[in-house]
């Protein structure tokens, strides 16, 4: 007879984004004439940049003559994209990154997911409160996290975030293995301050711990204390390993394309003591249970590193900054409390006085058409915020900020 893997059974409900789906279907079912707008999910809206799909279809043609079609690809990714990637992301700040240290993936969200299983079941995690899901969700498909009680895992250390600590976290008090930062944060929106990086590599080094820095979303940083790759750090390559994706960054969102670098210094030990680096680990994954994005796309993302792509993305990421903005100066002319909305394109919108994160979903929703993401779906100390994106239309963004204006809290 066949079992299942039990540590599914221990995830909490559905996921977040599908039982906001599921409530907004429902009420387009109940309301077929609701004109709704959405500020949730955070899809982009605007269309990739010319450069992009001029690229695409060179490389669309290429596949259709056999002097230059190709069959599988490097499961790493192609050099001409690993390359690009290097001297666009990483030259510029200084940083050297080996062609073997990146790793060219279907998306951020996947190798978020797919690096845990590198390591034992008895790792300790620390994730931050509020957290993007992926983080703790599949950590408790590798049976990392125990089970849940009242919505806490038992066997997961939380960092909380809140406007009361400046959505910085503290330093676990126990003992961890592995923790999840996320800079820009999503759902937060806020940063995290290069003091304050420094200071989380250094504990990371001194407890022997690996840092999970997700930095999906550095394109839209305007701030100037903090970074934008944690390898600007001294020590990082000892202890980190980078996320990052184009889904936000060129609009890739259905075009899937990221990368994750792991450096050859980075390691953990085996039972026995030893120290075992994880690039190796990383690269025979990857082997196994990947066969590499498509040729297509890997052309797609390296003309966002050329002149033209870097000048078309950038007014698409200014275009996104601006509706952001027009989000949080609208909500706090009628006094809400928001944060976040400028290193990122999130708005971490307080709830009123008396409102849960649900009560305010379902407010926006049945007397504005307005599609939100609720704080808790994030974490307990996600509870009294919402999320709001400004991926979509500048005249949805207007709109909306408009019917939220004319509510009463």
């Amino acid at each position: 007879m066949a079992h299942v893997n039990e540590n599914y059974l221990n995830l909490q409900g559905s996921y977040l984004f599908a039982t906001i789906a599921h409530k907004v279907a429902d009420y387009k079912k109940a309301h077929p004439d609701a004109d709704i707008i959405s500020l949730g999910i955070g899809d982009v809206t605007l269309p990739l940049a010319p450069a992009i799909i001029e690229a695409m279809h060179k490389a669309v043609d290429e596949m259709g003559q056999k002097e230059t079609f190709r069959g599988y690809g490097p499961e790493q990714g192609y050099d001409f994209l690993r390359q690009a990637i290097i001297k666009g992301d990483y030259e510029p700040l200084g940083i050297t990154i080996a062609d073997d240290e990146v790793f060219v993936s279907d998306g951020a969200k996947s190798d978020v997911g797919n690096i845990q299983e590198l390591f034992s079941e008895d790792n300790i995690i620390a994730i931050t409160d509020p957290v993007y899901p992926v983080y703790l969700d599949s950590n408790v498909m590798g049976g990392r996290t125990g089970k849940a009680v009242d919505g806490i895992f038992e066997k997961v250390v939380y960092l909380p975030c809140s406007a009361e600590n400046n959505f910085s976290p503290a330093f676990p008090k126990e003992h961890v293995d592995i923790v999840y930062l996320c800079c820009p944060n999503n759902p937060t929106g806020t940063v995290l301050s290069r003091k304050r990086l420094s200071e989380w590599i250094q504990y990371c080094k001194d407890n022997d711990a690996i840092l999970m820095f997700d930095s999906a979303y550095e394109s839209f940083i305007s701030s100037q204390d903090t970074v934008h790759s944690i390898y600007e750090l001294p020590d990082a390559r000892q202890v980190a390993i980078e996320f990052r994706s184009f889904s936000k960054t060129a609009g890739f969102t259905g075009v899937r394309c990221a990368y994750t670098v792991v450096p050859k210094e980075v390691s953990a030990k085996t039972k026995d003591g030893k120290r075992q680096p994880l690039n190796p680990l990383w690269n025979r994954r990857q082997c196994t249970k990947f066969n590499g994005v498509p040729y297509i796309t890997q052309r797609a993302a390296e003309a966002v590193y050329t002149p033209e792509g870097r000048k078309q993305t950038r007014e698409n990421i200014a275009y996104y900054k601006e509706n952001a903005r027009i989000i949080r100066e609208g909500l706090e002319s009628i006094g809400l409390t928001v944060y976040g909305g400028v290193d990122a394109p999130y708005i971490w919108l307080q709830t009123p006085k008396g409102k849960t994160s649900w009560d305010m979903f379902d407010i926006l929703l049945e007397q504005a058409n307005i599609v939100s993401t609720p704080g808790s779906g994030f974490g307990p100390c996600g509870e009294g915020y919402l999320r709001l994106t400004s991926f979509g239309s500048r005249e949805n963004t207007i709109r909306a900020v408009e019917r939220i204006k004319k509510l009463s809290f």
